[in-house]
């Protein structure tokens, strides 16, 4: 067996597998693709795809003289003469574009020897080519390492680390001897498939997508796999492993390879789990969990808390927001029975890490235990208001006996000459049975422009002369069905707010009508002094604008007109079929 052509084919087709899955990873990331640093890792991984893949056409050809395999040979020293240059270059970070061009020209000024050797067969060109790869670049290397610790004052980043590695790659040429020109697939290439782990060493630092970890876990389930087969091809080879000669012999064999899968299957989970605590650097989702499933107290507090947990887990920056915005490193929706979304908004890891799959899984996980704990929270809330409601309920079902009773009595002892007391407590009577009704949720108009007159007359008991009112409502309006207390709460707001703080009084005026689409609009102007002057919106405003959107939906208005001189408020409501208003009676 050729050992050495063994060992390239196998380097070579792992260099093709990886920068292939790279590649197209680096494609489908939108981001990476409308960057430079993205379109230059692009660069770097079709270049070492393509010298791996060249490489591969090499060894497998049975003409290692011919023209084309001459030229494949130069096509694939002209690759990897370039690729160092590229990942000079991202290890810059941008920086020093002379150095990066200077990376460039010696990159190309090593091909053309590569490409002179097609018509002029010369070992020192060959050597040149090499040589001038390791010294410049190990040059350059040098020049990047001393500027960049003079500008950053600390210790050597990532990004040199890179750039060092960059200088062992070029090393590598050094086994490729005088000797090794026309035969430049010898057993010393093995050296160079260190570019393998060099280049991705200074790639993945740019990889910025979130499969990042899937491909680091698939790489090592690559090599694990590679290393039990080898280790079974060797045991095989060297005849360490029975022959399949006897059914005794073949069930040991089978046996074996179960073993074998069982144990991969062992060692496969082991490094996976040492990925997640070493490289990752990973905290305990269990502990995470247990810690959000706890009782809340306070919605406010447990969300904040959580949140803090949640930063902590994934060593980041984590706030709570209405809105998810665009420029975030990570956003977690956090969604309640209620239909309220939240977003948890992430920054950047400490320690430049970024946001794996399986981190924004547990992440993910979280949300749905913080929104879980919200949910029985608020279920725990509806049950201590129904039960609250249900007490008031009964409370008041003696309140009304005593207020009524006591009317009553008010009544019969005011003395009949007394006329406008005693139609004062009558109207008052029926405005409170009226605030007390809960079986109907809709009336006729008539019966609440009944109840609007009963609270006007008292008010213009109270008011006197300075109170002017006017209602008009046309026949046709008068069996249209509307939520109960729509009009009553928007007079009372006119009187209250806008008529009797002035000396001179004023008028509130009522109009009702059908549209031509059989809708029923109502308008209540006042001469008082404005919205914006006497701060008048308040509950009942809000109040009656809540009830007809929960009833009609987009379908009711309500619109405000204000100015220093007076305010209309004009309601458009759907009509209701009379059958409907017989139902609500």
């Amino acid at each position: 067996m050729n050992e050495s052509l063994l060992v390239n084919t196998l380097g070579h087709l792992a260099g093709v597998l990886l920068f292939g899955i790279f590649l197209a990873l680096l494609l489908q990331d939108r981001t990476a693709r409308g960057l430079p640093r993205g379109r230059k890792s692009m660069w770097a991984a079709t270049l070492a795809l393509a010298w791996n893949f060249v490489s591969l056409v090499v060894l497998g050809t049975n003409d290692p003289d011919s023209l084309a395999t001459r030229w494949m040979v130069a096509i694939g020293f002209s690759v990897l003469s370039l690729l160092p240059a590229v990942l000079f270059d991202l290890c810059l970070e941008e920086r020093h574009r002379g150095l990066a061009l200077a990376g460039y020209a010696l990159a190309i000024a090593a091909i053309v020897p590569h490409v002179i050797e097609l018509f002029r067969a010369d070992t020192d060109l060959h050597r040149f080519a090499l040589t001038s790869i390791t010294v410049g670049f190990g040059a350059l290397t040098a020049i990047a390492a001393f500027l960049a610790y003079r500008e950053r004052g600390g210790p050597a980043t990532s990004r040199l680390i890179g750039t060092m590695s960059l200088f062992l790659l070029a090393m590598s040429f050094v086994h490729l001897g005088s000797g090794h020109a026309e035969q430049i697939w010898s057993q010393e290439l093995a050296f160079h498939h260190a570019a393998i782990p060099l280049a991705l060493l200074v790639l993945l630092q740019d990889y910025r997508f979130v499969l990042l970890d899937a491909f680091l876990r698939f790489l090592a389930n690559v090599l694990l796999a590679v290393g039990f087969v080898s280790a079974a091809a060797i045991a095989l080879r060297l005849g360490w492993l029975p022959a399949a000669d006897t059914p005794f012999h073949l069930a040991l064999l089978l046996s074996g390879a179960c073993l074998l899968l069982i144990l991969f299957a062992i060692i496969r989970g082991l490094v996976q789990r040492l990925l997640t605590r070493v490289v990752f650097r990973r905290g305990d989702s269990h502990v995470l969990l247990s810690a959000l499933r706890v009782p809340v107290r306070d919605e406010e507090t447990y969300v904040q808390e959580a949140v803090q947990r949640l930063a902590r887990y994934a060593s980041a920056s984590a706030t709570i927001a209405s809105a998810a915005p665009s420029d975030a490193d990570a956003v977690l929706p956090l969604r309640v029975s209620s239909g309220k979304t939240r977003y948890i908004v992430f920054g950047r890891r400490t320690g430049g890490r970024r946001y794996l799959s399986e981190d924004l899984a547990v992440l993910h996980q979280a949300s749905a235990v913080i929104a879980e704990q919200l949910d029985l929270h608020h279920e725990s809330e509806m049950r201590r208001l129904v039960s609250q409601a249900e007490l008031r309920a009964l409370q008041s079902q003696i309140h009304p006996h005593f207020l009524f009773n006591a009317l009553n009595a008010l009544y019969g002892i005011i003395p009949r000459e007394a006329r406008g007391a005693r139609e004062t407590v009558l109207n008052l009577a029926d405005i409170f049975r009226y605030f007390l009704e809960t079986r109907k949720t809709m009336v006729p108009l008539s019966e609440e422009l009944h109840i609007v007159r009963a609270y006007l007359d008292v008010e213009q008991l109270r008011l006197g002369d300075k109170l002017h009112t006017e209602i008009d409502v046309t026949p046709e309006a008068m069996n249209i069905a509307i939520p109960i207390l729509s009009l009553q709460p928007l007079v009372e707001n006119a009187v209250k707010h806008a008529i009797a703080p002035l000396a001179a009084g004023g008028a509130v005026t009522l109009r009702a009508r059908v549209t031509e689409d059989h809708s029923l609009a109502v308008s209540i102007a006042d001469t008082g002094r404005g919205f914006e002057s006497t701060g008048r919106r308040g509950v009942g405003l809000e109040n009656v604008e809540r009830r007809l959107e929960l009833c009609y939906g987009p379908g009711a208005r309500l619109n405000i007109e204000s100015t220093p001189q007076g305010s209309t408020v004009s309601l458009l409501i759907p009509a209701t079929a009379p059958q409907a208003v017989e139902a609500a009676r």
